[in-house]
């Protein structure tokens, strides 16, 4: 039975805030929203809370069902492939009924029932609503281990380390950190990156020696571009340490020899604004991933360890316009080029000294494929993984002299899973603009016409959506739905063109694509507009809101996860975490040209009054990467200039961030909400 308080929408207090730029006024009356330390806001957010939980009642047993459903298939008791790194196997195992990995090493294959553990990350996660663990990066020795922590997921990490000869955490504490240190070769000094407080910018890399107070320890890169944000790491051949300062555009390179980690960062290649490139080291030489003279998909250069400026850079793999090239990796004996071409990925094997060359053969007209964990140069044999939306994830093994192959080991659905009764296919979409958009489906075999079908995409920072298996996602298919990604303008699925294409003055690409993708499942009987949700999180939940203020027609449902969706308020304010980071993304509202730009699709800005679909919007509290006062006070906005008899939904987490829970079947409780509203939305209608 639901509350009759609860079932009635919460409402805020309006205090008018006039914000004015480039003399345009803009009036927003929940800006205080803003702040997290008012009792007031905490109540209205609980109340939003509870609204949540009495208008989804019906849905709870669903809720229920799907949950045990998704874990159902998850074969609890597993373990990962073991790697073998540096004189020990390491592999991560699942135990039954626990949320967290337990991280295990072994000398030999012979001890793998007898392993050293590492991190039982169940028990370390005792007493925290959240808890993640990340950077674990073990010493030369192979004495100590690295570790990070997130106990309030606002991704500011700890740094600690563990005496692994001893079984002890020593008491060195790094606060405020990326979580992702780097060890010299002296097995007693580290590098790792601190974050500013406020606005989260990873800005400076720090020497740390064992046992000493982290108060004393030395800053030896500073990163004084407010726009640039900074890493650190060890490369493959470990004989370097890499500072990495990059921005959208541009990107700088040091290096240090991990042997003398008290000496002084050299400049790989000064940065030049437009220039981007990626560096690692083999031999003689640093190979170095770049766009240099307008190689749009990228090109492959090489150069020597001594002479590393740009203007020693040799060509070793030419640029191709139609070909995307995304990564490499070198073996003593040859190098692997990571591909993407018409949206395909693809491995190109080539020995040094030319004796041969090959493509590892991938069967399927939409998948993914890419190299697995090869830390090992001297190998003749390397692993890689294949996904693709009706086949799990599997990884491989491949000889490179005959090409022998064979399966390692695939993501096993508990209680059977038959490929053959679904369908995978990729359509081509016109965008009014005369762009072709592909559009990925999956579907039971059975799926008739006019199915309900969620339609997904993110659509920017170049991050491509690929078309993966999902062991949740078959409690839709099985219900008869229809999933499809939108490979949108904004991502790189057809390269980087079609990023380029989907960002700043061109950004309305990105929405104008998905919504002439839903027109076209619908006018295909796909599906149809009593039956076709959208869905997209974080900078997709932005995509989100600008598709219900353009089209709401279209959906029957959206789910916004995390939405980015107050883009110019947000942007003007370069003391929220990430914001400056991210001009060459949207534009600086500083800039009257950009700001005017933004506004125009700003999804909170131009919410007016219409006919919205029914909405699930998530946030987090402790979201870093979009505060939680944006769905908060877009979700207001919109039930005011709603004139549809359908509900806007606000699902706050008051103690998680941006990734959601923590623990691995917590996370499908999540998965369940999300899919009960839009079944549930898809089974009270007929066409």
């Amino acid at each position: 039975m639901s509350d009759p308080v609860n079932s009635i929408p919460p409402k805020a207090a309006k205090r008018p805030f006039t914000i004015e730029k480039h003399g345009h006024q803009r009036v927003d009356p929940y800006y205080w929203l803003a702040d997290r330390e008012s009792a007031e806001l905490l109540d209205h957010l609980h109340k939003e809370k509870a609204y949540y939980e009495a208008s989804t009642v019906s849905q709870n047993e669903l809720k229920e069902t799907l949950y045990n459903e998704i874990r159902g298939r998850i074969k609890e008791e597993d373990q990962s492939l073991p790697v073998f790194k540096h004189g020990y196997w390491y592999e991560t195992r699942f135990k039954e009924g626990l949320e967290y990995p337990i991280h295990v090493r072994y000398p030999s294959v012979n001890k793998r029932d007898e392993p050293e553990v590492l991190f039982d990350v169940n028990a370390m996660a005792e007493g925290y609503e959240y808890y993640d663990l990340r950077g674990v990066r073990i010493s030369f020795n192979n004495r100590y281990a690295l570790f990070a922590e997130d106990t309030v997921s606002r991704r500011q990490y700890t740094i600690k380390i563990k005496d692994l000869k001893e079984g002890q955490i020593l008491t060195d504490c790094i606060e405020n950190t990326t979580g992702s240190p780097c060890w010299s070769a002296n097995n007693a000094t580290f590098f790792y990156v601190k974050k500013d407080p406020e606005t989260l910018r990873a800005y400076g890399v720090f020497r740390h020696q064992i046992g000493t107070d982290s108060k004393d320890d030395v800053c030896v890169f500073h990163e004084e571009d407010e726009t640039f944000n900074v890493g650190v790491y060890l490369c493959k051949s470990r004989s370097y340490i890499i500072i990495v300062s990059a921005s959208t555009l541009t990107t700088e390179y040091r290096i240090l020899k991990s042997n003398d980690p008290f000496g002084a960062f050299q400049v790989f290649s000064e940065r030049q604004r437009g220039l981007e490139y990626n560096i690692d080291h083999f031999g003689s030489h640093f190979y170095v991933l770049t766009n240099k003279d307008e190689a749009t998909n990228f090109k492959l250069m090489r150069t020597l360890v001594t002479q590393t400026d740009a203007s020693f850079w040799e060509p070793f793999i030419a640029h191709r316009p139609l070909v995307l090239l995304e990564d490499f990796d070198c073996f003593n004996s040859f190098y692997v080029l990571a591909e993407r071409e018409l949206g395909l990925t693809r491995l190109l094997v080539n020995s040094w000294d030319n004796s041969f060359s090959f493509y590892i053969p991938i069967a399927g007209e939409t998948y993914v494929c890419d190299l697995y964990d090869n830390p090992d140069f001297d190998t003749e044999v390397i692993r890689y993984y294949v996904n693709a939306m009706t086949v799990p994830p599997s990884i491989y093994e491949i000889n490179v002299i005959d090409q022998a192959t064979r399966l390692l080991k695939q993501q096993e659905v508990v209680g059977g899973y038959d490929q053959t009764q679904y369908v995978s296919t990729r359509l081509w979409v016109k965008a009014d603009d005369g762009a072709n958009i592909p559009v990925s489906l999956v579907r039971h075999k059975d799926t008739a016409e006019y199915a309900p079908t969620l339609l997904y995409a993110y659509g920017s920072y170049g991050h491509t959506v690929d078309p993966t298996f999902s062991v949740s996602r078959l409690s839709l298919l099985d219900r008869g739905f229809v999933f499809a990604i939108a490979h949108v303008r904004g991502s790189q699925y057809l390269g980087r063109a079609w990023y380029d294409n989907g960002k700043m003055e061109e950004k309305m690409n990105t929405f104008n694509d998905f919504i002439s993708a839903s027109r076209h499942l619908i006018t295909s009987k796909i599906t149809h507009t009593d039956k076709l949700f959208a869905m997209g999180g974080s900078a997709g939940g932005m995509l989100m809101g600008v598709i219900v203020n353009k089209a709401p027609e279209l959906y029957k449902g959206v789910i916004a996860a995390v939405p980015f969706v107050d883009v110019v308020t947000t942007m003007l304010d370069d003391s929220i975490p990430l914001t400056t980071g991210e001009y060459d993304e949207w534009g600086n509202p500083n800039i009257e040209s950009d700001y005017f730009t933004m506004l125009a699709y700003s999804p909170y800005d131009n919410v007016e009054e219409k006919a919205y679909p029914h909405m699930y919007i998530s946030t987090g509290f402790h979201d870093s990467q979009v505060q939680y006062w944006e769905p908060a006070k877009w979700a207001l906005k919109l039930r005011e200039n709603n004139t549809a008899d359908t509900k806007i939904l606000l699902d706050i987490d008051l103690s998680v961030g941006h990734g959601g829970a923590s623990g691995r079947f917590e996370q499908l409780r999540e998965v369940a909400k999300e899919y009960a509203f839009i079944i549930e939305l898809s089974e009270n209608q007929t066409i």
